[in-house]
């Protein structure tokens, strides 16, 4: 896509990495055009003058079609079981809505999907999360895009406005886990989102969080945020 002028379409950018997307891709001159689809506001201090806030339901996405024209759409929807109230709500966040976000994208002739799904994810496993992860991967897959970036984070470290009662008492033990399941900040997540979309190669790639971390650190040099203090 060479030299080309890059937008973005974002869903699921009031989370954890949604909020560091929008940041990162929103002050990355590269990205002329940052597009927010999301239910509620951003905060003000984590968007610049390209990012174009939309406030949508996302049970009539279908209405906002044309919002998608753009070169990339990425999706960082994700809730838990426990937030959602239900497996069957649960799988429509993070199943359906993500589905229906790329298969407009795709539609509209966006060449790159990139998606944040979770370490584990698998369309044949027994567990219940990780198998709605791995179906959506699979299904997102098939579209027609040229490039499709998946990363599967594990433990997400950052700020969460939710307090998640399983990561507090996990994350002091995390980091003694091999590389591909130790924690990893939603920065980080973020910088190798926008990595992968500046290289804008072609095929499925899939991104655990051991390569994250490598991601990261090749944008430590045009984002001194990455060296702050982690949570």
């Amino acid at each position: 896509m060479g030299g080309e002028h890059k937008s973005v379409l974002i869903v699921g950018a009031t989370g954890l990495v949604g909020n560091e997307c929008v940041r990162q891709f929103g002050t990355h001159p590269a990205f002329q055009r940052v597009v927010v689809l999301a239910r509620r506001s951003l905060p003000r201090e984590i968007c610049s003058a390209t990012v174009h806030e939309h406030m949508v339901e996302f049970d009539k996405l279908q209405g906002y079609a044309a919002l998608f024209s753009v070169t990339h759409v990425l999706s960082a929807l994700g809730t838990t079981i426990r937030r959602a109230g239900s497996k069957a709500r649960f799988r429509v966040v993070d199943h359906d809505y993500v589905l229906a976000a790329a298969r407009l994208g795709a539609q509209q002739g966006a060449p790159h999907f990139l998606l944040v799904s979770s370490l584990g994810a698998d369309a044949a496993s027994r567990v219940f999360y990780s198998r709605v992860k791995g179906e959506v991967e699979a299904a997102v897959a098939q579209l027609s895009y040229r490039s499709v970036t998946i990363v599967r984070p594990s433990l997400l470290l950052g700020e969460r406005q939710d307090f998640r009662l399983g990561e507090v008492l996990t994350k002091p033990l995390a980091f003694l886990a091999p590389a591909k399941y130790r924690p990893v900040h939603a920065r980080s997540v973020a910088a190798a989102l926008l990595q992968a979309a500046l290289a804008d190669q072609p095929g499925t790639r899939v991104i655990d969080s051991r390569e994250i971390h490598a991601f990261a650190a090749r944008m430590q040099p045009t984002d001194s945020r990455e060296n702050a203090s982690r949570a």
